[in-house]
């Protein structure tokens, strides 16, 4: 991960000061899932999409930037996180030079992630895909997902756990595509989608769209 922030971000002392400080984020006890595997996933993710043929991605550093970004801050019970991991974005990419214009371009991509909806945005569709990819895991590292997740919402209880999970569930199998890159349909799709419907048989939900209290991916 190291050489990877060095070659997207920067090689600088204050560089990699900034880098360290990142990762103690994303080793705060509270994360179980959304802690530094999760961050070194979605990074590899974004750079094996972003090297697809088929995918004309405009600033791959920068959308690596915002990959170690998307959850610098990550509080279960908080409702701004990715505003709030944009804003931290921002600043350190500021501190070390990042020109306005692509540090404000990094925050987009972060806000991206609240919905992962990029719309016709390649870059955005190519971080929201990375940070998804955990749908379309195998079934025992799908299942480990769910429990981190889980246990990150501990304060919450089965009920609204059953609810707002079923949500956010429902509101990716309603869409036409769960994946927005070919690249990533193409490797997941199938298997995201049978996922999330196991999940949701399992919590006894249906697959209808709609609900309100969606719970974090």
């Amino acid at each position: 991960m190291e050489a990877v922030w060095r070659t997207n971000v920067g090689a600088e002392p204050d560089c990699r000061a900034a880098g360290d400080e990142l990762l103690a984020r994303y080793r705060q006890p509270h994360r179980v899932y959304h802690g530094l595997r999760h961050l070194v996933w979605v990074v590899r993710h974004v750079q094996s999409l972003a090297a697809e043929p088929s995918v004309d991605i405009a600033d791959p550093g920068a959308t690596v930037a915002a990959a170690f970004y998307h959850d610098a801050v990550y509080e279960p019970t908080g409702t701004a996180n990715e505003a709030r991991s944009a804003d931290i974005a921002v600043a350190d990419l500021s501190a070390l030079n990042w020109n306005p214009a692509r540090c404000a371009r990094v925050a987009e991509l972060v806000r991206a992630t609240v919905e992962h909806r990029a719309g016709d945005d390649v870059d955005a569709a190519v971080l929201c895909d990375a940070d998804l990819a955990v749908l379309a895991t195998d079934p025992a590292d799908y299942g480990a997902y769910v429990n981190g997740v889980r246990r990150e919402y501990a304060h919450v209880d089965d009920d609204r756990w059953r609810t707002g999970r079923g949500a956010v569930l429902r509101s990716f199998v309603g869409r036409t595509q769960i994946y927005a890159t070919d690249a990533a349909q193409q490797r997941w799709e199938a298997r995201a989608r049978a996922n999330v419907a196991a999940e949701l048989a399992a919590l006894g939900v249906s697959a209808r769209v709609g609900g309100d209290g969606a719970i974090s991916p």
